[in-house]
């Protein structure tokens, strides 16, 4: 049943009103009837007699008629006055009073008083529309509250599963639409040979895993995964997000729970996608007071489907969460999410993967270098560079052109990666302080030991910076070296250092590399123990409870004041000598900051070559003595903003 819309309801409204137009028209539009005077049964009778009456028509005991000539007669609290029609009441047409109308010549008419059966049909019709209109539009609108996905409408459905079907009629996803995941692809084709042939694993008396949970950061493809999964195994695939099992009546979560594993055992073998699952599957007992609410009866519910008295159902739940580590621990037991497949952010070799899954079927021009891109884009998983792709796209439409060149994934990748370009005004004093808080960055990196090249300095603004150093890798890398992020700081500080040097203050510009050098300086004290003479005691547990795992908040671990003071202490010093080392590197390279800044004022945008020319021939030997250089994977280093490894001028 399809939806009406609201031009459908007045065109019902209209025709229900021609109808009853159609209906009483006889009434509403006859004229007005000639007078008539009523007669008393016995002055009918003397007329008749008198030889007065020339027709009547009998209707039942009413009785009309016409007099041969107007005939004069006093109504009553009327004076007389002339009338060709009269009408009277009879007790009965008796045989007596029809022989007096033929004995005078009367003109006799019977009108049958029953209508014909299709006229009462459309009087009972015409008496029953409205109301059979306003049942029609209340269950309408109850089937449609029904078919809503929610509401308080939805009374009868309310224990019913949401999930979504797709079988193998819809188009399939396989493993070759997806990319950037290799390692989740292998661990998944154990999966995969059970749903195609699950006898073969009863036979030696096997059980594959009840379910599989992928856990991994935001777009990095776990729902793409399990679509895979089950377009690769050919079987039923029930999607539905975990939020769709809650409400606000208590059991209603469960029941659904129960509808969805029902559903599936009847089409097994099959697959249970449940999306963002740590909505219902959070720790039990994290909350104030009653702790028998709604999301743990459903997460009670799914503990039993998922590891009953019935085994062998051949239905294999997938699971995707941003957040396994406030799972409840009896989720993750074995016979449960006895599996975990952690999909990563993709390394270079991934991404360019990526990229030429999301170009295939565009027109690129030959002149596009998709390895390039990829090295250019780290720390960027699946969705980003699917949205990396479109922007490009979109550029190359804007400009008019046939083929998306290099030249719009250039632009696509600033526009991703550091911001919308903004048009506001800079005065010729904040440009000249932005330019310098730029150059001082790149002159710190240049010339830094085992830092990542320049491939950008530009005082466009962009996002919420009013100038960006982009630095870009040459290659993936997973762990770094106290050294590197001691060198790390130094880049970081340089901006504020440079602000100081040359222009004799500081501005605000540098607040995000502030808060940036606290949270890095925070790690390699708390988290890495890159400083030396703190007790294991400062070192801080990311696995230890948190508010979200935990009843209340005093649980967590606490350091004494003692610690907490070297911890600042080490933090501050970390801070102070990387900020010194900043500023003899700027204080040794003076007229070097001054040129590129100079540069910066004119051109606006300096790429990598440029800059190694403005610098000098030296900086590659200097910066990279052993000719290496190390990559850092943003996912896990601080980052700007705006995406970019880390930027300056904070708007």
């Amino acid at each position: 049943m399809r939806r009406v819309p609201l031009k459908g309801w007045v065109i019902i409204l209209i025709l229900v009103a021609i109808w009853n137009l159609l209906f009483y028209a006889p009434i509403l539009t006859s004229t007005q009837p000639p007078p008539t005077v009523t007669l008393p049964y016995s002055a009918f009778v003397q007329q008749v007699e008198q030889g007065t009456v020339q027709k009547v028509m009998i209707s039942g005991t009413t009785i009309t008629g016409e007099f041969r000539q107007p005939v004069t007669l006093g109504a009553e609290g009327k004076p007389p006055r002339s009338y060709r029609y009269f009408s009277t009441e009879v007790p009965a047409v008796s045989d007596r009073l029809l022989a007096l109308l033929e004995q005078e010549n009367v003109e006799i008419t019977v009108h049958n008083p029953e209508p014909p059966l299709w006229l009462q049909a459309l009087g009972v019709l015409a008496n029953i529309l409205p109301l059979l209109f306003l049942l029609g539009l209340f269950g309408l609108s109850a089937y449609q509250v029904r078919q809503a996905q929610g509401g308080l409408g939805n009374v009868f459905g309310f224990g019913k599963s949401r999930a979504r079907v797709y079988t193998e009629e819809r188009p399939r996803v396989t493993f070759a639409d997806v990319a950037g995941c290799e390692e989740a692809k292998q661990e998944l084709q154990e999966v995969i040979a059970f749903l195609r042939d699950p006898q073969r694993f009863h036979r030696i008396g096997a059980r594959i895993p009840r379910g599989v949970l992928l856990s991994g950061p935001p777009g990095t493809g776990k729902t793409l995964l399990a679509r895979a999964v089950a377009g690769e195994a050919g079987v039923p695939f029930f999607s539905i997000s975990a939020t769709e099992f809650v409400e606000m009546f208590v059991g209603v979560g469960a029941s659904r729970v129960r509808d969805l594993f029902q559903q599936a055992k009847a089409k097994a073998p099959c697959i249970i996608f449940i999306d963002e699952i740590d909505a219902v599957g959070r720790a039990r007992g994290g909350g104030f007071g009653a702790v028998n609410d709604e999301r743990e009866q459903t997460l009670n519910q799914l503990l039993v489907e998922m590891d009953g008295f019935e085994t062998n159902q051949d239905v294999i739940v997938l699971a995707a969460t941003n957040r396994p580590d406030v799972l409840d621990p009896a989720l993750l037991r074995p016979g449960r999410f006895d599996r975990q497949v952690t999909v990563d952010r993709p390394d270079r070799r991934g991404r360019e993967a990526i990229l030429r899954l999301h170009t295939r079927g565009k027109p690129i021009a030959p002149d596009v270098r998709l390895d390039i891109i990829a090295q250019e884009t780290p720390g960027l998983a699946g969705a980003d560079l699917a949205n990396l792709v479109n922007e490009a796209a979109l550029a190359a439409a804007r400009a008019g052109k046939s083929e998306i060149g290099q030249d719009e994934f250039a632009e696509a990748i600033d526009k991703v990666l550091l911001g919308v370009r903004r048009g506001i005004l800079l005065d010729p004093e904040e440009r000249r302080g932005v330019a310098y808080h730029e150059a001082g960055h790149a002159i710190v990196a240049a010339f830094t030991p085992g830092a990542d090249p320049i491939q950008k300095v530009s005082i466009i603004p962009r996002g919420r910076a009013l100038g960006i150093t982009q630095l870009v890798p040459m290659d993936d890398k997973h762990n770094y070296t106290r050294s590197y992020l001691l060198g790390r700081l130094a880049i970081m500080l340089g901006g504020r250092a440079a602000e100081e040097i040359a222009l004799g203050e500081v501005t605000t510009g540098a607040e995000n590399d502030l808060k940036e050098v606290r949270r890095l300086a925070r790690k390699m004290v708390t988290e890495w123990a890159m400083v030396p003479g703190l007790p294991p005691s400062a070192l801080e547990d990311s696995d230890a409870p948190t508010f979200a795992t935990r009843p209340w908040p005093s649980e967590g671990r606490e350091h004494s004041e003692q610690t907490a003071r070297m911890i600042d202490e080490a933090i501050a010093s970390l801070v102070g000598e990387a900020y010194q080392r900043a500023r003899q590197i700027l204080l040794a390279r003076r007229a070097q900051l001054d040129a590129l800044a100079e540069a910066l004022l004119r051109e606006e945008t300096i790429e990598g070559e440029e800059i190694r020319r403005l610098l000098g021939e030296a900086v590659t030997a200097e910066a990279n003595p052993d000719g290496r250089v190390t990559a850092p994977d943003l996912a896990d280093l601080p980052r700007a903003s705006s995406g970019s490894p880390w930027s300056g001028g904070e708007a």
